[in-house]
């Protein structure tokens, strides 16, 4: 049992122990970052490939009358959502305190298997409901320990392209599991979308038990570099004298004397002595009028990624007589231009969140509006449909890089001003975990929103009345997204690029961050 909690932690057996089987390659950012990858694209694929399938097996299965089916479906993607909100901040608090991050995620790898096999196999609402929750558990720990694990590996200067990668996982896991759902179920039953399922867990469960941490693999990793040093004189020379070049700047005095030297007001946060702040991280970070404006903005987003889960499948199948197939394809036109979220996340890293976001945001709000005019079967009509939708997705694909990268930029930015506030383990994340409850709150909103909305009042209303909503996530996003717009950013693009931190203005945390 102790070798496998150390096996688990990635704890050190003994100072004496051999260091793992190809440390440096399952400790590299490049294997980190695919693992969290798969890992994401894992959770999204089956959040998603149920969604052409409910609509057509929640009547055969759990005998839902056709009447109820729309009520039902939105219940049951509203159940996820429900699951993230609550959990989110539980998994932020509790990986903060943990000595690793792989150990929840495999938490949550054992949370998605149970969920899978009871979707699989329920016969009833309340058991596939049950099975909702889970999966939502087990998404507020893949998104949560796995956006913090990839903080720690990259830093804050790549973090933006870093997420882009992600959003890219994400995106592909949407595009792909509606259309593999919809047309595995037509073509091969319904058990058949679950062994995809299965065989995309069974990976997943590889790369997470293969997977060290940057902070676990250095217990090796610094033992060899002191070795090398040790075995190379010249080396430690050159370490040495390295080690002096990183001292703090000296100015020598106006009157021209050169015998004493006076140390240079410091930026380095080296020289500030490490503050402990009262408040718990949490209540800190929700302070921030910055972090508050991030969190909405993915609330808005969110909601509208989801908002066509619960309308869309049944929408075409009404409006243009689809099956389950035409239902999973008609997702790739939202989905498609996700694939520029690292192109957008290197210019959130360069440029600063701000400008991204809201052209995201307001970008949308003429493309919802005009879906109002699909209405009728016809060529014309599919053709607009596919060309609205993919015109919102380059909107949403614009917001959803620099919301997540912004969520790093704020915690940065706290602590620059009172380093050490947040403890050793810093707060990563807990502020991911408010990210995912935002984007939670999204997931719940947005099914239910267009579900409810688009029965009680109509196709037209559903989308103009969520064009509407663009417009509240636009307007606070231009002014505090990046730091408040009237005042001097926390970090300005250019030492976000260097990776230098810019001197905080007294009495100026409340205008900023």
């Amino acid at each position: 049992m102790g070798q496998f909690a150390n096996f688990i932690s990635g704890a050190r057996v003994d100072p004496n122990s051999a260091p793992p089987y190809l440390l440096k390659i399952r400790s590299s950012k490049l294997f980190i970052l695919s693992t969290i990858c798969i890992a994401v694209f894992t959770d999204i694929f089956l959040y998603g490939a149920i969604v052409p399938v409910i609509p057509f097996a929640i009547q055969s299965r759990a005998g839902v009358e056709q009447s109820s089916v729309q009520s039902y479906v939105s219940i049951l993607l509203a159940c996820y959502g429900a699951a993230l909100l609550v959990l989110s901040p539980v998994v932020g608090w509790y990986a903060d305190r943990s000595s690793s991050r792989r150990f929840p995620l495999l938490i949550g790898l054992l949370a998605l298997a149970s969920a899978t096999v009871m979707l699989c196999l329920a016969r009833t609402v309340a058991l596939l409901i049950v099975g909702r929750l889970l999966q939502g558990f087990s998404a507020a720990i893949v998104w949560v320990v796995g956006m913090a694990l990839l903080v720690d590996t990259v830093g804050e200067k790549e973090i933006g392209e870093t997420l882009g990668w992600v959003s890219i996982s994400m995106s592909v896991g949407i595009l792909l599991a509606p259309l593999l759902g919809g047309v595995v179920y037509n073509k091969a039953g319904y058990y058949a979308v679950y062994y995809m399922a299965f065989g995309l867990i069974g990976l997943d469960i590889i790369l997470r038990l293969t997977l060290i941490e940057k902070k676990i693999a250095r217990q090796w990793l610094d033992d060899e570099a002191d070795t090398e040093n040790m075995s190379d004189p010249e080396q430690g020379c050159q370490d040495s004298q390295n080690t002096e070049d990183e001292k703090p700047n000296v100015v020598e005095p106006s009157d021209g004397n050169t015998h004493e030297s006076i140390p240079e007001p410091a930026a380095s946060p080296t020289t500030i002595p490490k503050i402990r702040s009262k408040w718990p991280p949490v209540l800190t970070l929700l302070k921030s009028r910055r972090l508050l404006t991030a969190l909405w903005g993915c609330i808005v987003q969110g909601s509208q990624m989801t908002a066509f889960d619960s309308v869309i499948p049944l929408y075409v199948q009404r409006t243009f007589h689809w099956n389950s197939i035409g239902a999973g394809l008609i997702f790739l036109a939202v989905f498609i231009p996700g694939f520029a979220a690292p192109l957008v996340g290197w210019a959130t890293d360069k440029y600063g969140p701000r400008w991204p976001t809201v052209i995201g945001f307001t970008m949308a709000i003429p493309f919802w509006v005009l879906l109002r005019f699909v209405t009728y079967d016809s060529l014309g009509q599919k053709v607009l449909l596919c060309a609205l939708l993919a015109l919102i997705g380059v909107a949403l694909c614009l917001t959803n890089p620099p919301l997540m990268a912004e969520i790093t930029y704020v915690v940065e930015a706290k602590e620059r001003q009172e380093p050490g506030r947040f403890g050793a383990n810093g707060a990563y994340a807990q502020a991911y975990g408010l990210f995912i409850t935002a984007f939670a709150a999204g997931t719940l909103i947005g099914p239910v929103w267009s579900g409810y909305v688009e029965q009680a009042a109509g196709w037209g209303t559903m989308s103009w009345s969520l064009g509407l909503f663009s417009i509240s996530g636009a307007i606070p996003c231009f002014i505090w997204t990046g730091g408040l717009i009237t005042q001097n950013n926390a970090k300005s693009a250019e030492e976000r690029a260097a990776g230098r931190p810019q001197p905080v203005i007294p009495g100026a945390e409340s205008n900023v961050v």
